[in-house]
């Protein structure tokens, strides 16, 4: 999660600006669609492992859950702090005990983390038996330094899929990427983090439109055998 603090020179454009023009009252990508659905109704907490300003707490509350958020931008943590608790920790050590919730969620945050095959495996070492990881992110096979997305109705994947890579290739200049990087990993690569990790799968999501910008997986850490 080392390129996360550069957060900390964008988080005003990010909070005002880019989060600014998608009302929460709004889901065009069906980001929040698929973090209800993947995430489900419970109590007791939940971890938002780099909650940047806390946009998707509203929705983990609405499901009955108390949010926590974890972040290692201090610029994103100042706009967090009004919408749930939250602590600045590097999310490859996360400052939590052994087993000790019942779920986690990744929204939007897994290609700002070049290590996040460790954070995955931190996530599981965290959850307890039977509890559930909602991983919410861009879809790595239509969204990437390799895909034009200028026509929302098609977009256009040029070579490179299968580079790993960290880079500030994009084909806008007003997201994210552009101004912070964003790592890529092909999809087999990601869902071997998972597995790799001893979480089991439940079931997959996709967001909107001919070409989702989003892929969400529902894991949940195996129960103790006896």
């Amino acid at each position: 999660m080392a390129s996360t603090p550069a957060y900390d020179e964008i988080a005003d454009w990010y909070e005002e600006v880019f989060l600014g023009k998608q009302p929460p009252d709004q889901d065009p990508h069906g980001i929040r669609r698929i973090l209800r659905d993947l995430l489900g109704e419970g109590t007791g907490h939940c971890l938002e492992v780099g909650c940047g300003t806390g946009a998707y707490a509203g929705e983990v509350r609405g499901l009955g859950w108390t949010p926590v958020g974890v972040d290692l931008s201090t610029g994103m943590l100042r706009h967090a702090r009004g919408r749930l608790p939250v602590v600045r920790a590097d999310a490859e050590r996360l400052p939590v005990p052994d087993g000790q919730l019942p779920a986690v969620a990744c929204v939007m945050v897994h290609t700002d983390m070049p290590g996040y095959a460790a954070v995955v495996k931190e996530v599981a070492r965290v959850l307890r038996p039977g509890g559930v990881f909602a991983h919410v992110g861009v879809h790595p096979c239509f969204c990437g330094w390799f895909a034009d997305r200028a026509d929302p109705e098609a977009a256009v994947i040029r070579p490179g899929y299968l580079d790993r890579l960290w880079t500030k290739a994009s084909w806008t200049t007003e997201g994210v990427r552009d101004k912070v990087g964003a790592m890529h990993w092909p999809l087999s690569d990601l869902m071997r983090m998972f597995t790799d990790a001893g979480l089991v799968f439940e079931r997959l999501a996709e967001g909107n439109g001919p070409t989702p910008l989003v892929l969400g997986v529902r894991l949940r850490k195996p129960l103790a055998t006896p």
